[in-house]
């Protein structure tokens, strides 16, 4: 399973909680802790901070539910080899969250490739680093899921 943003909160939210259905996953400066991401919406965000909280809840009042649907505090369902790909200065996905997820699985003995773009926020706009993070992709997957 692999996905960016969104869809790598689904795949380390796939392999954390339906640990059986796929046999790797590539997450892509994806949401790990809901409850730290809520809370680190800026309010100059406005009508975006809103919608998140119509949408995910508000952190003053959801954490508990928060807390429930994070991969970060559900890594020990995490057992097939995950990838993890961030920018370090991604002002939405915070590095802190990827930094803490591979940690976090690696501590439990599954393998953990993580590349981390220093020059890179949310999404990758440098040529260079779209290609490396294709080769780490291809390369990853040709060594865990490739058969």
């Amino acid at each position: 399973v692999m996905g960016g943003s969104y869809g790598g909160y689904i795949t380390a939210a796939a392999l954390a909680f339906y640990p059986e259905a796929f046999a790797a996953g590539v997450d892509i400066f994806g949401v790990t802790n809901w409850v730290r991401t809520l809370e680190s919406i800026p309010p100059w965000w406005g009508a975006q901070r809103i919608a998140l909280y119509d949408e995910m809840g508000d952190p003053a009042t959801d954490a508990e539910r928060h807390r429930r649907i994070s991969p970060l505090f559900h890594t020990e369902g995490i057992n097939k080899p995950l990838l993890v790909v961030q920018g370090e200065n991604d002002p939405r996905v915070l590095k802190v969250e990827s930094d803490e997820l591979a940690a976090a699985v690696r501590a439990n003995g599954v393998p953990v490739e993580y590349v981390v773009f220093p020059n890179e926020g949310h999404g990758f706009t440098r040529r260079d680093n779209r290609i490396t993070a294709q080769d780490a992709y291809l390369t990853f997957l040709d060594k865990y899921v490739r058969k």
